[in-house]
């Protein structure tokens, strides 16, 4: 009898222990998430996406949000504009964006090249996703900001940075010099100087896409949403001239970057993930926001596995009082 009584108290022990890992697996998570389509334009600009487990697989990964972010905004969901299978490399894309083209895609988790698809996210985490618009020589470079969102006044300070490879092939990071920024799909005028460094003004309040373009050189665009509060607003008998974006102090180039040469992947799993970057833990600046834990455990899991196992020792007690009595 005592035997008996002893496993019963170890089974509730441990339905006590595995509860909160029992609930964890049912979690969610923000992430952002940026998609460039086929032709280089942004599909998708650091859009909040909330990630769930879809594959079953107990983890919240790269393709978790791809796939929730097409079904979110790609019209007709994740069925009609993503893919992915499982190949001899584990886990690949077979389209992104509408767009099949034979494993030529590129996706990073905070401007670092991902390993696999499988890579974890968590809340807050930054997911740029592209389609390479040149499948020939596959000269298309990743681009980033030092940060994907931005709070600003009037002005804001941007370096811009691209992933590439030294002259042995090693993945480094190069700041972009000479690309010209863009608010809201507009050229600006205000050119990035030779360390990557520019300023732009803005003319009104309110959210803006920040992006750059490079002339002569195919560039994934990269993103800073700014929210711009420090403008100037007109009033009934004091209206305010608008001013134009205008550079404040970004010179022109005076020395160029260099390139290494670039060449086509060789299999999937090389043009599936893009350039690793070197400097991958202080390229993307997070939310001011206060972060989410991303937890979303049924409260009502617990009070179940509570109640089972008070009911269990309260069973158990009886039985052992009832037999020492006799």
């Amino acid at each position: 009898m005592k035997k008996i009584l002893a496993v019963m108290l170890m089974v509730l022990l441990t339905l006590s222990v595995c509860a909160p890992a029992i609930a964890a697996a049912d979690t969610t998570a923000d992430v952002y998430v940026t998609i460039s389509d086929k032709d280089g334009k942004l599909a998708l600009a650091a859009e909040k996406i909330t990630v769930t487990d879809i594959d079953g697989d107990h983890a919240l990964t790269i393709n978790d949000a791809l796939y929730a972010a097409h079904e979110q905004f790609y019209k007709g969901g994740a069925a009609a504009g993503y893919a992915t299978e499982t190949t001899k490399y584990g886990l690949s894309l077979t389209k992104l964006w509408g767009t099949a083209n034979g494993y030529s895609y590129g996706y990073m988790v905070n401007n670092a090249s991902a390993w696999s698809m499988t890579d974890p996210v968590k809340t807050d985490d930054y997911v740029a996703a592209y389609v390479f618009t040149d499948t020939k020589t596959f000269a298309d470079k990743y681009s980033y900001f030092d940060r994907f969102q931005a709070d600003a006044d009037v002005t804001l300070d941007l370096t811009l940075s691209k992933a590439d490879f030294d002259a042995d092939w090693n993945p480094i990071t190069v700041k972009l010099a000479g690309a010209e920024l863009t608010v809201d799909g507009e050229p600006t005028g205000v050119l990035t100087d030779e360390n990557g460094q520019a300023t732009i003004t803005f003319a009104t309040n309110g959210k803006h896409l920040v992006s750059a373009v490079k002339a002569g050189e195919v560039i994934v665009p990269p993103v800073c949403v700014a929210q711009v509060t420090g403008c100037a607003v007109a009033t009934p008998d004091q209206p305010v001239e608008t001013i134009a974006p205008t550079v404040q102090a970004a010179d022109t180039p005076t020395q160029a970057v260099t390139e290494a040469p670039t060449a086509a992947p060789t299999d999937p799993a090389t043009s599936d993930s893009a350039t690793k970057d070197s400097a991958t833990k202080d390229s993307s600046t997070k939310d001011s926001s206060t972060p989410k834990t991303g937890d979303n455990t049924h409260l009502w899991l617990w009070i179940l596995i509570s109640g089972l196992c008070l009911c269990g020792m309260i069973g158990t007690a009886v039985i052992y009082r009832k037999y020492y009595a006799k």
